[in-house]
């Protein structure tokens, strides 16, 4: 009974634990005094807002991908990071990817607790600190939603919910203090990752892959049954969010309306047209029809790939840095679909392999001709800088991994991480939720009304 009770109320239970400790901390006066940039502060402010435009257009981009009885379980176990991450971020999240370092690794815990300071902190750069904190809490949103798409049509909600918050503590916050913070022991080797090459895709992409490890394979894939995209104009949408939003996770990166935002944010669009095409036209020459999944998957990969380096690159860099990307994570897809891997929808070879394509290329690439706070790259005649692109992808990619597979790990020894065998064949949309999406009709189960669809 106690059992029972904690599992039905215990959520609810520490939410509501974490809302009255809100109430008795103490506020602090705002001494700010910063002077800063009007232009800058519009700017991240309306970044940011594109930021989190991602979120739900990743949930549109995987929803459209799996089966029609996963589509719903599929799109929340996206958004609802944005609730989970915006409470964990301002109780301690920021605390610990930005406040005062505790050996380079990690922030301390109680810096900013409950946002203490943050509104009187001093200015970064030319922006308040609590708009730099709103900025960098969209990137910690969408990076454990980038996970969905690797354990989709399987996992118990619940779970899920738990990962977000141990991914966000324990792989997440980590990664942003060593990459971003400037005391960060990776900032100090000299890597450089302009918008999360690291931080948040190849952290995602190799959660993605431990969570697949630990999950194990679906029913359907061990049968090699096809399960045919539940809605391919989702996918289209969701990818014409995320290239819109990319615009502000990238241009935004600099942190400024200057001449570098303006770089960056054409080397996004022009990676992501690049890798688009080059998926769909490599897809043509093996033999394959031209696909609208297709190209919607390589402008995904050509976004994630200039991602580190798109403050760091020319802009016509940025179009092989987009070619190369979708070609090699075309292949680790073809290789992986002759594997046991059961990585749903493909977030390994196209968020973990695109981003370490796109640090290594950083460090082929980077040029001080575009950014002089930079560096220049092997193609620049700078191999050392190379180097430690390498040795700093190595270093997280170990860490994502081995951190994540621990936390999958756990959270199956606390309880079933993974559904029954009748509820995956259900579907997780009526097991998990007691809701069904079918065929343009959202049918909530308990009453058996029918909404219609506006999509």
């Amino acid at each position: 009974m106690a059992k029972v009770l904690f599992k039905q109320w215990g959520p609810f239970a520490v939410l509501l634990i974490i809302a009255i400790m809100a109430l008795f901390i103490p506020l602090l006066p705002n001494f700010d005094e910063g002077k800063y940039s009007a232009p800058d502060i519009a700017f991240v402010l309306i970044a940011s807002a594109l930021v989190f435009l991602m979120t739900p257009g990743l949930a549109f981009f995987y929803g459209g991908m799996v089966h029609r009885k996963n589509v719903l379980s599929t799109m929340i176990k996206s958004v609802v990071a944005a609730g989970v991450i915006t409470v964990l971020w301002i109780v301690v999240g920021f605390s610990l990817a930005f406040g005062e370092t505790i050996g380079g690794f990690i922030g301390n815990p109680t810096t900013f607790l409950f946002f203490q300071g943050v509104n009187s902190g001093p200015a970064w750069g030319t922006i308040p600190l609590s708009l730099f904190a709103v900025f960098q809490l969209m990137f910690a949103i969408i990076t454990p939603g980038l996970v969905v798409g690797a354990v989709a049509e399987r996992i118990r909600f619940t779970s899920y919910i738990l990962f977000i918050v141990l991914f966000a503590l324990f792989v997440y916050s980590p990664l942003a203090h060593w990459t971003w913070s400037p005391d960060g022991f990776l900032l100090k080797m000299g890597v450089l990752d302009f918008a999360g090459g690291t931080v948040v895709h190849i952290s995602a992409g190799m959660a993605a892959l431990a969570g697949a490890l630990v999950l194990k394979r679906r029913k359907s894939h061990i049968e090699h049954q096809e399960v045919p995209p539940a809605n391919i104009p989702y996918v289209l949408i969701g990818t014409g969010l995320l290239w819109f939003g990319w615009f502000g996770f990238n241009a935004g990166s600099a942190l400024g309306a200057n001449a570098l935002a303006v770089s960056a944010f054409l080397t996004t669009n022009t990676a992501a047209g690049a890798a688009g095409l080059a998926w769909m036209f490599f897809d043509v020459a093996r033999g394959k029809k031209p696909s609208v999944l297709g190209f919607c998957i390589g402008a995904v990969v050509g976004l994630v790939a200039i991602t580190p380096g798109a403050g760091f690159v020319s802009i016509p860099s940025s179009i092989f840095i987009g070619v190369i990307a979708a070609v090699i994570s075309n292949l680790v897809v073809s290789w992986k679909q002759k594997t046991s891997l059961d990585d749903t929808l493909d977030v390994f070879p196209c968020h973990g392999v695109g981003g370490i394509v796109g640090m290594l290329l950083t460090g082929v690439f980077a040029t001080k001709t575009v950014n002089s706070a930079g560096a220049d790259g092997l193609f620049y005649g700078n191999p050392e800088f190379f180097f430690t692109q390498l040795k700093g992808a190595v270093i997280v990619i170990i860490f994502s991994f081995v951190v994540s597979f621990i936390i999958f790990k756990l959270i199956n020894v606390v309880q079933p991480i993974r559904v029954t065998s009748e509820e995956e064949e259900e579907g997780l949309d009526a097991s998990q939720h007691n809701e069904k999406y079918s065929q343009g009709t959202l049918i909530v189960a308990s009453t058996g009304a029918e909404i219609e669809n506006t999509f």
